[in-house]
């Protein structure tokens, strides 16, 4: 394995980091291929890309936005490619499914800015960035079953402000 990268980051650093990608990814794909295919796209970028990685920063944030941007990349493409000539009636919708993406995102910043301040913090750090318990409480100052324990209340809130069984 290359441990040489100009900006500080090993592939053990890069291995550790695997379960949080495979985790992450399954926000985006439900197939296990996917999930690999994507993981696999996103690793092969950050080592292309190591040069634009800032030392001092979180190597998983940074990892999650390459997977987040690459998977976009290739809604938008998939998107454009359409299956079928113009008179396949499968391709004709009520609406595209951006528009029901785009309203449920926005359903779920309503929600969580309706969370109480501790709860959106965690939910922040935790949830959306993709840090450790062990981070998010030393960020808090507060012990990580604090975390753990609102992490847990703010899933279950937002599952109620969201009517998700």
């Amino acid at each position: 394995m290359r441990d040489d990268r100009p900006n500080g980051f090993t592939d053990a650093e890069l291995l550790e980091n695997l379960p949080a990608l495979e985790s992450f990814a399954r926000r985006f794909y439900r197939s296990g291929n996917d999930i690999d295919d994507l993981v696999q796209e996103t690793l092969a970028k950050a080592i292309a890309h190591s040069a634009s990685f800032k030392p001092g920063t979180q190597l998983r944030s940074w990892l999650f936005t390459i997977m987040r941007n690459t998977f976009c990349t290739k809604f938008k493409i998939s998107r454009r490619e359409q299956v079928g000539g113009i008179d396949d009636a499968a391709s004709w919708g009520s609406s595209p499914p951006t528009q029901d993406w785009e309203v449920r995102g926005q359903e779920l910043e309503k929600a969580i800015h309706a969370l109480p301040e501790g709860y959106r913090v965690v939910v922040d750090l935790v949830l959306i960035q993709g840090l450790s318990y062990e981070t998010a409480a030393q960020r808090c100052n507060v012990a990580i079953g604090t975390i753990k324990s609102r992490v847990s209340r703010a899933r279950h809130r937002l599952t109620e402000l969201l009517d998700i069984e």
